[in-house]
């Protein structure tokens, strides 16, 4: 009676650290990524690459960023950053709030930020840009895992 006793709480432990282990790894976020950011009137104001891999501290790592649109307000030498937090289920398809920022290397001063909610393959939301003059604006955006 007793190895049976030791046969069911092993296998039962065994399965709750098998459920909890998927559930703060938001695997679908991390990969690469293509964003299009609508200006108000519906028109493409910047469109950029990128990789994104969520940190243990919901910070997110942004890797191979590149804009595929001509800008005079990021001519060069652009940081970025971000943030993730979770919510939602975790049955595959992870959700949560979704922040980035991009800064402007060459010409200095021009700051590009994104806010929105992941959900899935999908992150929609919110832009903004300020800076120097011609370099400010808004809008809506999406990015769309690849």
């Amino acid at each position: 009676m007793k190895h049976l006793f030791a046969a069911i709480l092993l296998v039962g432990s065994l399965a709750l650290v098998g459920c909890g282990s998927n559930s703060s790894n938001p695997a679908n976020i991390n990969g690469k990524w293509n964003a299009t950011l609508l200006s108000n009137n519906n028109t493409t104001s910047f469109a950029f690459g990128t990789s994104l891999s969520v940190n243990g501290d919901g910070s997110i790592a942004v890797s191979n960023f590149t804009f595929t649109t001509n800008s005079p307000c990021f001519a060069s030498g652009e940081t970025e950053s971000g943030s993730f937090a979770l919510s939602g289920n975790f049955s595959g398809q992870v959700s949560g709030s979704f922040g980035m920022t991009v800064k402007s290397g060459s010409p200095a001063g021009n700051t590009l930020t994104l806010n929105g909610t992941a959900n899935g393959s999908t992150i929609a939301g919110t832009w903004s840009l300020t800076g120097s003059s011609g370099c400010t604006g808004s809008g809506t955006f999406t990015m769309t895992k690849m």
